[in-house]
């Protein structure tokens, strides 16, 4: 028998386009989506569900780079009020787009994950930018990141709910619009990259 996720969507038939991303995207059907942190060790993040990653960075969305913001009452890191949040976004994704919402997310990822970024390096006490391919596993991570601080910065001190606002980013990163905080980063770190070469 296969489970639908939230026991609502079908994740027998999404497609992830990307090939590289296609290992490090977890889609296993599960009615409640918990690992209960059983996840110890490298690289065990790609064997968490997708949609539980993207939860448990809900709970965390104001700490940007060593800024953090000041976090609102209702990220307080609980399971279920990150869910409630999530559920509520996906049900508004499927009345605006009318498919599956999971299927939105996935697009989502593929669209908003840089493929260069920059490190710096040392070289004669001096220290220079430098060009790197990110790795499959970050791409991602980075992605969840953007999406999340985006319709964080785009709900915090508005009347605009964080649910509402997580659809709004997460179709828009969906269809690559630049308006999208996702975009707009992964378009910044792939410029920068270009002319750190």
């Amino acid at each position: 028998m296969k489970f639908k996720v939230f026991n609502l969507y079908e994740v027998e038939n999404i497609k992830i386009e990307d090939p590289a991303l296609k290992p490090y995207i977890n889609l296993d059907g599960k009615i409640l989506v918990k690992s209960h942190g059983r996840n110890l060790g490298k690289f065990t993040s790609a064997r968490v569900n997708i949609l539980e990653r993207l939860a448990n960075r809900i709970s965390v969305p104001g700490h940007v780079g060593k800024k953090h913001k000041i976090i609102t009452s209702w990220a307080s890191g609980k399971y279920n009020k990150n869910m409630k949040i999530l559920m509520d976004a996906f049900a508004i994704i499927e009345k605006k787009k009318n498919e599956n919402p999971v299927q939105v997310l996935i697009r989502a990822i593929e669209n908003g994950s840089p493929r260069d970024e920059i490190t710096t390096i040392e070289y004669g006490g001096a220290r220079y930018p430098q060009a790197v391919d990110v790795s499959p596993l970050r791409r991602v991570n980075l992605a969840i990141r953007w999406i999340v601080q985006g319709s964080y910065q785009k709900s915090f001190g508005k009347k605009r709910r964080m649910a509402e606002s997580l659809a709004n980013e997460i179709i828009l990163a969906s269809e690559g619009n630049m308006e999208s905080y996702c975009m707009q980063k992964k378009n910044e770190a792939e410029k920068q990259a270009d002319a750190a070469r």
